[in-house]
């Protein structure tokens, strides 16, 4: 079990990589043209807010040490992203997303660590944890969701790609898999709802995508997910 396990991790890590670096692209143009244009942080603080979670309930759970090396790789991603994101965000932007790292990436870690770590014996911290870990992930989970419509709306796949759908769902069943075999409540709960997600992305573009173009290219793919495009503008009218 322990060695199917560990080979569940291993390939669920790989898939997280490849989802970790998909927005290289979007940040080698921020970096080129030395502005973040109308691309949102908040995706990147809120995905650095899950890898922290993520890493510190790895840390405390036995055996959950493939969790624990995802999650702490996606800290040190992410922390790239948002610090290069800071450096050339424009001054009222950069204070916006100043102020949502300083609530969700520092302010929030410490006050759930304070709490779990002074006012709950080690199995509740567990519990308490990975029920805050998984809420965040699901609420991660039904993001694609601003895609979807979007297809649905406008009949079109391009701010759906293929590539990125299907990761998502691999990654999904992939970790649904492992934390069946670790026997995780939280992980199940996150990536199964992530799976059907995926699953629900993947019949929608099967569906919409017959009168599309071909993509450009896997990377073109990737850095078209919904985490990297434009949110403002158009984009603000689904929320």
């Amino acid at each position: 079990m322990e060695d199917l396990s560990f080979i569940a991790g291993l390939i669920g890590n790989i898939f997280s990589i490849f989802l970790l670096l998909s927005p290289i692209r979007t940040f080698s143009q921020i970096v080129k043209n030395k502005s973040t244009e109308e691309f949102d942080s908040f995706p990147y603080v809120s995905i650095l807010l899950n890898s922290i979670m993520g890493f510190y309930y790895g840390v405390i759970r036995p055996g959950l040490y493939m969790l624990a090396i995802i999650s702490g790789l996606g800290v040190l991603i992410q922390l790239v992203y948002v610090v290069l994101f800071l450096i050339h965000a424009p001054p009222k932007i950069r204070a916006k997303t100043a102020i949502l790292v300083g609530v969700l990436n520092v302010g929030f870690p410490i006050l759930v660590f304070l709490i779990i770590q002074y006012t709950m014996h080690e199995d509740l911290q567990i519990e308490v944890l990975g029920f805050i870990r998984a809420g965040i992930s699901i609420v991660m989970s039904a993001s694609p969701l601003v895609a979807v419509k979007r297809v649905l709306m406008t009949k079109s796949v391009e701010y759906m790609p293929f590539l990125l759908s299907f990761c998502f769902f691999t990654n999904g069943v992939v970790w649904t898999c492992y934390a069946i075999l670790v026997e995780d409540l939280s992980i199940l709960a996150s990536s199964g709802i992530g799976s059907v997600l995926g699953t629900l992305q993947l019949v929608v573009y099967a569906i919409y995508s017959k009168c599309e173009t071909p993509s450009n290219g896997i990377l073109d793919e990737l850095d078209d997910g919904w985490q990297h495009k434009r949110l403002l503008n158009e984009d603000n009218q689904d929320v």
